[in-house]
């Protein structure tokens, strides 16, 4: 029998700490899976709520996300035609809109495609073709809210956020990024309350239907118009550009106005 001390004794304890360990770790694993699962699915209530100005950190706690969340319903929006899926096609997909994730589906030729660079203004490369959208209905039905997820390429990276949008389909509720990689202090601003608070009554479309809201250098005016980010001419150029691609033709734009004509 090999001693303790011997190199096959040593490669022998290597090795049964080696199999401990990695049963620790993919139990682990599987265990602590669904509780990620779930703080990921509050994370993102939490954006899509604080666009529509409904979550507030300073009055609100993870604890009230799921109750507040619950008068928002996630539907599946056929970017090319410009409508909801039916029940019967979002079956025929297998996808359920409460837990789509199509940021998972980008290099999935059934669900995305890519994006033509001259078209390609918010350097997105890929765009899926169906994004789910989250609408709020008052008593009787009828559209109060609604919030479109939108992306975009700033300084360093994509940056990903939520746009809400009145029942007019014009008028912006509010926005948030909840992922980037700006610069902090320069471009990393789009977070910033203050920033942000901007947008409030802000809208996207002139009277011929066109994408009109832009972010300025500096001294913005009128209801078409943002303070950009100073020193971060980059990311507010992204910011711009993800404006224009998500609420134009190849993005939300064809959806946007079917809806307001029904």
């Amino acid at each position: 029998m090999a001693s303790k001390d011997s190199v096959i004794g040593t490669i022998r304890t290597a090795l049964i700490l080696c199999v401990v360990c990695s049963i620790f770790i993919s139990s682990a694993a599987v265990i602590l899976k669904p509780f990620q699962d779930a703080n990921v699915i509050t994370d993102r209530n939490k954006n899509i709520l604080a666009a529509a100005g409904l979550f507030d950190a300073a009055m609100h706690t993870n604890a009230d996300v799921a109750n507040l969340f619950s008068q928002f319903q996630p539907r599946v929006v056929d970017l090319d035609e410009g409508r909801f899926l039916t029940d019967e096609e979002l079956a025929q997909l297998q996808i359920d809109p409460a837990t789509y994730d199509q940021r998972t589906y980008l290099n999935d030729s059934q669900f995305s495609e890519a994006i033509p660079s001259e078209e390609d203004i918010a350097s997105l490369k890929r765009r899926v073709r169906y994004s789910t959208v989250y609408v709020v209905a008052g008593d009787s039905g009828e559209l109060e809210t609604m919030v479109l997820p939108v992306s975009g390429y700033g300084l360093w990276g994509t940056m990903y956020g939520y746009l809400a949008l009145e029942s007019d389909l014009n008028t912006v509720v509010g926005i948030g990024f909840y992922e980037h990689k700006e610069t902090p202090g320069l471009g990393g601003e789009i977070v910033n309350p203050r920033w942000v608070g901007q947008w409030p009554g802000k809208r996207i479309y002139d009277a011929q239907g066109n994408v009109a809201l832009q972010l300025m250098k500096s001294n913005a005016q009128g209801e078409h118009q943002v303070d950009g980010l100073a020193g971060a001419s980059l990311t507010t150029r992204g910011v711009d550009y993800l404006i224009e691609y998500w609420m134009g033709p190849r993005g939300f734009g064809p959806f946007l106005a079917n809806l307001r004509e029904s």
